[in-house]
């Protein structure tokens, strides 16, 4: 892999700095879990090595699609938990999926 766990937590940082991450009440030390997703991001990296460039990018894009439709819904359900209204940009989501059926 060109990029260390380290540089990735590094980057996981400077994106965090636009768009914080709310780590709320966990258990855990916020900068462990940085380094327990970078290593293991940079393990999955390693493990694509003999795949050809558009295959590692498809399977990139998997991943992220997928880590992001599991933080919508998550962030979702925590909402309606807490009777906190959705923003209008994911109630326009939604809207747009109910107009489909």
């Amino acid at each position: 892999m060109t990029i260390t766990p380290q540089q990735l937590e590094l980057l996981m940082q400077e994106v965090e700095k636009e768009d914080p991450i709310d780590f709320a009440d966990l258990p855990f030390d916020e900068h462990d879990l940085r380094a327990l997703i970078s290593n293991h991001l940079c393990e999955m990296a390693d493990a694509m090595e003999s795949f050809s460039d558009e295959d590692k990018h498809l399977t990139l894009m998997a991943v992220a699609a997928k880590l992001v439709l599991e933080n919508m819904v998550l962030n979702i359900q925590l909402l309606r938990r807490h009777g906190v209204p959705l923003s209008d940009t994911t109630e326009a989501l939604l809207q747009r999926l109910r107009k489909r059926d």
